[in-house]
C-alpha cells in the first residue's frame, strides 16, 4: 500500500508567531516516520496531538538554528522517561550537526548527557548531492539560501510512493522552481507576506512564481506575523498547527 501523512506538528517561526509552535512536520508512510525538524515546542506538539514520539524513525534537521534543532535534547530525555527506546534513532542534517545537538544536550542536561543513551544515536551529515534510504524512505538535501557561514537545507523526499519537497527556511534562489516540479506536496516556509529578506521567502515572490513551481499541492509554513495578519489576502494553502495532509 501506497501513500504519505503529513501531519504539520508547528506551523510558526522561531517567534511561534500568533501563538503558533515552530515549524515541524511529521511524515509518516507505511514503512517508516520521519520528522521534519525538531525545534524546541516539539515535544508539546506530539503531545496535543496525541502522537507518539517513539514511532520517529528519523529526523531532518534543515539546519542548526534553535527553533529547527533545539527539541532534540527534549526528545532524549522523552526516550529516556517517558517511552523507552533501544532502536537506533537516525538524525540527518548539514556539517556539523553532531557536535552541535551533543553540546546542547550536554549544556541542557549535563549529568544525563555524560551517560551513554539506551539507545544508538546515527547521526549522517549531509550535502547536495547526496541521498539516503532508509526503508521506504528516500531523501535528496537541497541546498537552499538562509546563512551565510553555515550549510542549511531543504531536501526532496520520497515515501511511501509519494514526493515531498520542503524548504527549511531559505531566502528566494532561481532553481527553486526546479526543484518542486512534479512534487506531491511543496512545503514551503513563507516568513513575510511583502517584506523582503534573503534569509525567508515571502508570499509577495511566491505569489508571483506559483506557476513555474508544478507541485500538486502547495502549503505554506513557517509563518510569521506579517504573514498572519494578511491572512485574508492570501490565495495559496497556509498551514495550521494540527493540519493532516494525506497523499
Amino acid at each position: 500500500m501506497n501513500g504519505a501523512r503529513v501531519t504539520i506538528l508547528g506551523s510558526g517561526d522561531a517567534f511561534s508567531a500568533g501563538g503558533r509552535l515552530q515549524s515541524s512536520a511529521l511524515v509518516q508512510s507505511p514503512r517508516a516516520t520521519l520528522l521534519l525538524d525538531c525545534g524546541a515546542t516539539i515535544l508539546p506538539a506530539l503531545n496535543r496531538l496525541g502522537l507518539s514520539a517513539d514511532r520517529i524513525d528519523q529526523v531532518f534537521v534543515s539546519h542548526i538554528h534553535g527553533d529547527h534543532f533545539a527539541g532534540l535534547p527534549f526528545l532524549f530525555l522523552h526516550y529516556l522517561y517517558i517511552e523507552p527506546r533501544d532502536r537506533p534513532l537516525v538524525i540527518i542534517g548539514p556539517p556539523g550537526v553532531e557536535a552541535r545537538a551533543r553540546t546542547l544536550f550536554a549544556a541542557m542536561y549535563a549529568d544525563t548527557a555524560a551517560e551513554p543513551l539506551p539507545f544508538r544515536l546515527d547521526f549522517i551529515e549531509m550535502v547536495p548531492g547526496e541521498r539516503i534510504r532508509h526503508q521506504d524512505t528516500e531523501l535528496a538535501p537541497i541546498a537552499v539560501r538562509h546563512q551565510d557561514h553555515s550549510v542549511s537545507l531543504g531536501c526532496d523526499l520520497a515515501a511511501g510512493g509519494r514526493r515531498i519537497v520542503y524548504t527549511g527556511d531559505t531566502g528566494w534562489f532561481d532553481d527553486l522552481p526546479a526543484h518542486t516540479r512534479g512534487a506531491d506536496l511543496f512545503l514551503c516556509e513563507c516568513t513575510f507576506f511583502d517584506s523582503r529578506s534573503d534569509t525567508h521567502l515571502d508570499y509577495a515572490r511566491l505569489r508571483e512564481h506559483r506557476g513555474g513551481f508544478g507541485a500538486r499541492r502547495i502549503v505554506l509554513t513557517h509563518l510569521g506575523q506579517e504573514m498572519l495578519d494578511h491572512a485574508a489576502e492570501v490565495e495559496l494553502e497556509m498551514a495550521h498547527d494540527g493540519m493532516v495532509i494525506d497523499l
